[in-house]
Order: C-alpha cells, then structure tokens, then sequence
C-alpha cells in the first residue's frame, strides 16, 4: 500500500527549452525548483510518476538538527528558517510546525552519545536539553514508564510528508516554472563537452543547466552518461495507525521504536535504523565503498530478496534515449514492507506508548532510501560533464534538510553566496573515500 500523499495536476505546456531543467520530484527537487523560480529562472521539473511518491512520503517527516552529522548540521539548521517561512512566502501549507524532538533512552551509552553531542551543538549555536531522568519521565509521561534520561531539541519540528513536496511544486507553478509528472528524463545531450538538453518521454528540452535530483534512480541514470555516482538502497518499512489520542507526544524517538504525528491526526511508526538490502548489480559494482557502513549497521540491516532486481532502479544496463527506460516501466517504487518488521514495530509502539492500544493500522508501505558510503549527500557540478548538478544519496535525511540542499543548488547555478560551505558535498569526495569517514547514521 502506498503512503498517503496528496495529487496535483501538471502544467499545461510542455517547455522546448528552460534556463534550468531539474530531474525528479522528490523533496529535494521541488526546493530546488522553487529557489531557481524564485529568482527569475525559467524552470521545468520533470518527475517519471507523481511529485513525491517515493522516499518523500515515505519518511518519518522529522526536521532536526539533534544528532546530525557535523557535515550537515549547519544546513539543517538553514533548512528549519526556511521550513518556517515557506507558508508566509508562498500561500502553501507544508505542516512544519516546531513542536520539538523527543528522545528517551535507558542506556548509559547512548545518553552518553547524546550529551556529547550537545556539547559540540553548543559550540555552533544549536540549543538542545540534555533531561535527568525525573525530566524525561515528565516529558515521556504517555509512555507511563521510568527513563533513566533523554534529549530535548525544542527548535526542531516536523513536517507533513503527505503534503509537502505537492506544496512546493504548486509554489513553483505559481512562480512560473513548470511542472511534469509522467514524464521520465531518458538522457541528457550534450555539445561542446557540456549539457545541452535533456531528452524525455514527451520529447526533448534545450538547457545547458541539470539538477539530478532522481533520488534512488540518480545512480543508474548517471551511470548512462559516464558518471559514476555510488549509492545502495536500502528498503524501509513504515505503517501509520489513526486517529490516536490526544497527550501522544507529537516526535518521539527510543531504541525500540519511533512515532510522529501525522497532519490527518494518526502518528506514523517505525523502528529507527532497521532495514532489509536487497541485492542488486549495483551494490555489487559499489560494494568496497560501502563495506564499512555495512559492518557498522549489520545489527540493524538485514538481507533482502529479490525486488530491488525487479524494480529496475540499480540496473546497470545501458538504455537508449528512443525507447522505454526501466523508469517508464516503474513509474513509481513502491517496495513490499517487511512485514515483520511491520508487526514488530506494531507490537513495539503498543507496548511503548499504551494511548495507542485499539488504534487501528491504515497503512503500511515500504520505500528505497538512497544512500552514500559516508552518508553525507552528494551535492555539486560534475568535474567531467559541466551542467549537470548532482543532488543525490541524502541517506533517509533528505527530507528535512530539503529546503537547505534546494537554496545551496540554487546558490550554485546562479554563482552566489552559498547558503553553507559546499565543500563537504561534493561528489568529487567519493574518488578518495576511505573507512575512516564513515558518519554515524
């Protein structure tokens, strides 16, 4: 079953030609869409299915700087101003609200990991509340349970995945650009050693500028113009119960299991980390660079079956520009949840929080989170073909640095101040990773 998610229509016409051309609607290319819109940049967005199908409605909705890796802390933090002023800048709804992140813990360990962490957000502005154990029991009183401690990150909010990426491309439209779903990108043309269009399903798009923002479909559509871009999918699996009772808190996160409200008044569960990989060529080809996040997360990740094959998304096959490409057969990835995994975070969330107790189950679904061996996304132009912007592998933590990733990518198109240091995104890092620069995630 698919997450829920609001539809929109697409625009009217279909561009011969834009300043900027963005591949995929997901969350990161609806933001960068709006930035390039906002100022003055004619825009086409063209997404294989619907705006945010896939890993953009399929995510948990947290917008946090609690616990980021230090490369992308400063986004994060961008990315909660712009969240909060997207509504009063475009008339659109996305359901962010700062309503706080809650984490709970009973292991000395991890309080240990949090505490840490706060000392370090300190030292860059980030407030957050390191709670004994009398202050998370308070905070945690609809778990009904004795914590040992937790954390508080009461600038940090929420957003609604159901809703949000169709708000930002309605807010494109409204700024003149274009959007179109059904509409998969084959290819790229090129002349003189740089981009020159982008060629689709509906026909072809002069440009000299491209944003890949194709989510788990970026690698092998890099790999047919001869970029290599190493990314693994991982298949999460989520459910939603509703309506829940009021007292839940609205984000809350343990070991055993994470819940978080949802815009039609249910909370959305998951079991934070937990995921199945399911082979495919490309994680092969991959493997070396993604060995040591594997070890660190073998706890967590368990082997898959065969769907990631079936779904054509890590093909490694060449496909050519006149014809169907795996994307136009797919339109939209939509991976079987684990469904053990679906009824033991159902038993977990039960057992954490006894509000929920009678809450009926309205939907389960799983999703493809694309990843990078360090975690970090990849962000920048590609040194070997000029025009084409790589804004990929966001690691399940696209979502809420969203609107930082879209402005930085409007920042580099347009040459101008970058919202944040660039440097620790660019792709070019792949060329000499090593296992020591694996970030915890």
């Amino acid at each position: 079953m698919p997450a829920p998610l609001q539809t929109i229509p697409s625009s009217p016409h279909f561009p011969d030609q834009a300043d900027v051309v963005v591949i995929g609607g997901g969350i990161v290319g609806v933001w960068a869409a709006y930035f390039l819109a906002r100022r003055g940049m004619s825009v086409a967005l063209v997404e294989k299915g619907q705006v945010g199908a896939e890993q953009s409605s399929r995510n948990w909705g947290w917008c946090r700087q609690q616990n980021r890796d230090a490369r992308e802390l400063p986004m994060a933090t961008k990315s909660l101003d712009l969240w909060e002023r997207f509504a009063a800048e475009s008339g659109e709804d996305t359901g962010f609200s700062r309503c706080g992140l809650l984490y709970l813990s009973n292991d000395d360990g991890e309080l240990a990991g949090w505490a840490r962490w706060r000392d370090f957000a300190r030292t860059v502005g980030v407030t957050t509340h390191m709670l004994s154990g009398a202050e998370a029991a308070e905070r945690g009183q609809a778990t009904g349970k004795p914590w040992k401690g937790g954390v508080f990150s009461p600038s940090d909010g929420i957003a609604d995945p159901a809703r949000a990426a169709p708000a930002v491309a309605r807010a494109i439209m409204k700024l003149g650009g274009t959007v179109h779903q059904g509409c998969a990108a084959r290819g790229l043309e090129t002349a003189g050693g740089r981009v020159s269009g982008v060629v689709t399903e509906m026909g072809t798009i002069r440009t000299k500028l491209v944003v890949m923002a194709g989510g788990a479909w970026a690698s092998s559509f890099c790999h047919q113009v001869g970029v290599r871009l190493p990314l693994a999918s991982i298949r999460s699996s989520i459910l939603s119960v509703g309506p829940s009772p009021a007292g839940l808190p609205d984000a809350l996160h343990t070991a055993a299991v994470s819940i978080t409200r949802r815009g039609d008044g249910g909370h959305t569960l998951a079991i934070s980390g937990r995921g199945r990989v399911d082979p495919t060529l490309q994680q092969i080809r991959f493997a070396p660079q993604f060995m040591p996040m594997f070890k660190r997360r073998w706890r967590s990740l368990m082997p898959g079956g065969l769907e990631g094959l079936r779904s054509g998304h890590e093909t490694l096959r060449r496909w050519r520009l006149d014809r169907p490409t795996p994307m136009e057969r797919v339109r939209v990835l939509d991976p079987t949840p684990d469904h053990g995994t679906i009824r033991l975070t159902h038993e977990r969330a039960m057992t954490l929080l006894p509000g929920l107790k009678g809450a009926p189950i309205t939907a389960a679904w799983g999703g493809y989170i694309d990843s990078t061996p360090d975690g970090v996304p990849a962000i920048g132009e590609v040194g070997t073909l000029p025009g084409l912007i790589l804004a990929a592998g966001f690691s399940g933590h696209g979502f809420g640095i969203g609107p930082g990733a879209g402005h930085l990518i409007a920042d580099l198109v347009t040459d101008q101040p970058p919202i944040v240091d660039p440097n620790p995104y660019h792709p070019d890092r792949f060329a000499g990773f090593s296992a020591g620069k694996v970030a915890d995630f």
